[in-house]
């Protein structure tokens, strides 16, 4: 591991667009990494399954509004929100293009970031994430439970009273059902290199996840096996392996016997050669 990493990060709390947010920073000597936690979740989640394989990149992370350590607002739940806010986080707090690692519905805010602001995006690793509501996605809020223990980690937590807490998940839930509503051709605006990386037992479908990879035009795919959603920490060492091996060589793959690739790669690099 990265002596790097054995250094705690710098926590802060940060207001952006009226809100106070939680973040955390860690220094770094290479390009900007930002990591984005997934939906009812927060960056203490699963930063410290990641950190140590970003190899000296300077990280940052925070917990979008009413999740994890900060405020409350309304309208958070929506992605047009998020995105709004993950925006201005780079612009005030990084203040230089970032690779974005987005996990689940942080996935989707690099996707909307990189197509609305792209001069902010360096690249984006996707994991479990999905570009469409309509993704084979089985959500039933009433199946909705919160136990004790829930209630008692979030007292010790979120700033926001424990009696709204019924009301953000059931939010969430709202929202999964409706958004997001990115388009194929949408996708095929994303500029920056993209890892796709889902498990084989997603929350959606392996088909949905194929779709997304082959809408980008510059994407890679890499499907973890004996994983779920929660694949960064079922197989970190895995995951953190091909993360490297995606920044290690941001460059369009040349390969020995492309397909979907080859007239690219014919394109970016004359004639190929096997």
């Amino acid at each position: 591991m990265n002596n790097l990493f054995s250094r705690k990060p710098t926590i802060n709390y940060i207001e952006i667009n009226g809100v106070r947010l939680f973040t955390k920073h860690w220094q770094g000597r290479k390009e900007p990494v930002v990591l984005l936690h997934g939906g009812l979740s927060s960056t203490d989640s699963f930063d410290y399954k990641l950190t140590p394989y970003l190899k000296g990149h300077e990280i940052f992370g925070y917990d979008r509004t009413a999740h994890g350590r900060s405020e409350f607002s309304e309208g958070y739940y929506h992605f047009e929100y998020q995105v709004k806010e993950c925006i201005s986080y780079l612009e005030k707090v990084v203040k230089k293009p970032s690779h974005l690692i987005g996990w689940s519905d942080g996935a989707i805010i690099a996707l909307i970031v990189a197509i609305s602001r792209p001069e902010l995006v360096k690249s984006i690793v996707s994991i479990g994430g999905n570009f469409h509501w309509d993704c084979g996605l089985s959500l039933n809020p009433a199946d909705i439970s919160i136990t004790e223990e829930d209630k008692a980690k979030w007292i010790n937590t979120s700033p926001i009273p424990v009696e709204k807490l019924p009301e953000i998940i059931n939010k969430a839930f709202e929202v999964w059902q409706k958004e997001p509503n990115l388009t194929k051709s949408d996708l095929a605006k994303i500029q920056c290199p993209v890892l796709v990386l889902a498990s084989d037992d997603e929350v959606f479908t392996t088909a949905h996840t194929i779709e997304l990879y082959e809408s980008l035009p510059d994407g890679r795919l890499a499907i973890v096996p004996g994983t779920s959603h929660s694949l960064p920490k079922e197989k970190p060492e895995l995951v953190g392996a091909l993360i490297n091996d995606f920044y290690n060589n941001l460059n369009f793959p040349q390969t020995r016997t492309p397909m979907r690739r080859k007239e690219q790669i014919e394109k970016i690099y004359g004639v190929h050669n096997n």
